[in-house]
């Protein structure tokens, strides 16, 4: 099995997918285990003073003016996990715990949070053990970190509340533990605070919906190229001297892919010969544009994310020489920004693909294509509602475009006065990414079926790859009708899954 050494600097992406996708160990390095102790003894030090340190020796947020007595420092940290495990609502998904729970330990590992050496094996070893804490979808406000979230995995570092084993049964945290030879850890000063204060969940969320997005990024150029082959559209509107002009480089990324699998088409551009168009519609004839400002802010939002990968998040931080300081950068405001602009694109991208699926539908402006592609109109409906299906989930895609980050709610008797809502604009990008997928197929189920029903004309290489691969997935092509909701879940798992890229890249080259 593949294993991420989390040391003293920040961990990559791909880091983050193995460990929270693939069920990779975690090791920890010797430097960073050095840090961690050198920041520990920094706390120590502070906490045997008669002087107040946030988080070490007082309460939190609006409670921080107490002072806290040695004796009840222990009961202070558990008692802050305790509390702020107060998520409710469905539980999220194990990837998405499993990478909050890995950001975290790669925060504790830099150094600059102050617990023990054995606090950060600990979260290792229940890592290793895919021992996954259970959370619940509704608690955080994106600001003094993912505070609920993040202390459902606490708890369970604690022993105590419920977690999923191994094999995906529910049980209390310390039978868990114990059945893997784990000791629960005794949370000592700023330890609690330490194992909640930080954007984790968010950032996961991003990284995890950037790789998706990246897929389907790619699929949606396939799936234009095929609905304009389909139409037979022009593919002059792709060439390289045209986006040069407009130097974006995600439209002319996405008009080069479109070029590639479109090559050797003998569908494109045949309407000139016996019903001349000017030009196609926008939904075609934009498709790189639109997609290519989508690739755009996929990019800006990949750079968010490479920043926040490479913070210490946590309030307050140990800094070199010993100080220790309260600050802010537990808001979450850099990484909600983008999330919320990633679900914008992410819904314009589905919009402009359901505007091209209808045209495939449309006898009227599908240039000699069958109404709704049926096998027999009018005894048969064909794809009619397979485009209300689409149309429903471009409707959704619509609400969720609009922004969480935008909204705040005072909370902690205000004190944390203004939040960032990450955390619910991550949820609604990942509802966002899983919609996006099943949009991207009926577009594809839709244009292969017209493909194959333009008799006479020979289809691109690509595009004959793409027929071959997916009739072999399970998605039927045109005939009388049959239920066709096993086709369209065929088709979403087909592209979701990268078969779609599988079929075209040995085709066109990798994609950009």
């Amino acid at each position: 099995m593949h294993t991420v050494v989390v040391g003293t600097s920040h961990v990559s992406a791909e880091d983050v997918l193995a460990v929270a996708r693939e069920g990779a160990r975690v090791e920890l390095s010797a430097d960073a285990l050095a840090a961690v102790a050198a920041a520990r003894g920094i706390v120590d030090a502070l906490a045997a003073k008669p002087e107040p340190v946030y988080g070490v020796s007082t309460g939190f947020g609006a409670l921080a003016s107490r002072h806290i007595g040695h004796e009840l420092r222990a009961q202070l940290q558990r008692n802050i996990v305790r509390s702020h495990a107060a998520g409710m609502g469905p539980r999220v998904e194990r990837e998405v715990v499993r990478a909050l729970m890995f950001l975290r330990l790669k925060t504790v590992c830099s150094g600059h949070t102050g617990v023990r050496p054995e606090v950060a094996q600990t979260m290792a070893d229940v890592l290793n053990a895919q021992i996954t804490p259970v959370v619940h979808e509704y608690g955080s406000l994106g600001c003094s970190g993912d505070l609920a979230p993040l202390s459902h995995c606490a708890l369970t570092l604690m022993g105590e509340g419920e977690a999923e084993g191994p094999d995906g049964t529910l049980a209390p945290a310390g039978e868990l533990l114990a059945a893997h030879g784990i000791e629960p850890v005794e949370l000592r000063e700023k330890e609690g605070l330490a194992l909640l204060n930080g954007t984790d969940g968010m950032l996961g969320m991003l990284i995890m919906g950037l790789a998706d997005l990246d897929t389907l990024y790619k699929s949606a150029d396939i799936t234009a190229a095929l609905s304009l082959e389909a139409l037979l559209g022009t593919d002059k509107v792709l060439a390289p001297e045209l986006h040069t002009i407009r130097p974006h480089p995600g439209q002319s990324a996405s008009a080069a892919n479109m070029l590639a699998v479109l090559a050797g088409s003998g569908l494109t551009g045949h309407h000139q010969d016996d019903a001349p168009r000017v030009q196609d519609a926008y939904s075609v004839r934009c498709a790189p544009q639109v997609a290519g400002a989508g690739r755009d802010t996929l990019a800006h939002a990949r750079l968010v994310a490479e920043r926040e990968l490479a913070a210490a998040v946590d309030n307050p931080v140990v800094l070199p020489g010993g100080r220790v300081e309260s600050n802010g950068n537990f808001h979450g405001a850099p990484v909600a920004y983008v999330l919320d602009f990633l679900a914008i694109a992410a819904a314009d991208l589905g919009s402009i693909a359901e505007r091209r699926t209808d045209r495939l539908l449309d006898k009227n402006r599908s240039h000699g294509l069958p109404p709704f592609l049926a096998d027999d109109a009018g005894v048969d409906s064909g794809l009619m509602i397979a485009q209300y299906t689409q149309a429903a989930l471009v409707s959704e895609m619509k609400r969720l475009a609009v922004p969480a980050s935008a909204d705040s709610i005072p909370s902690s008797a205000m004190q944390e006065d203004h939040v960032s809502m990450g955390w619910s604009a991550a949820r609604k990008l990942r509802t966002a990414v899983g919609n996006l997928t099943r949009i991207l197929a009926i577009e594809l189920y839709a244009a292969t079926r017209a493909v194959e029903l333009r008799e006479g004309l020979t289809p691109a290489p690509a595009t004959r790859a793409v027929l071959a691969a997916v009739r072999a997935a399970g998605v039927e092509g045109p005939g009388p009708d049959r239920f066709l909701a096993p086709d369209l879940a065929a088709a979403e798992a087909f592209v979701g899954g990268g078969g779609l890229l599988a079929a075209v890249e040995p085709v066109t080259g990798r994609l950009a």
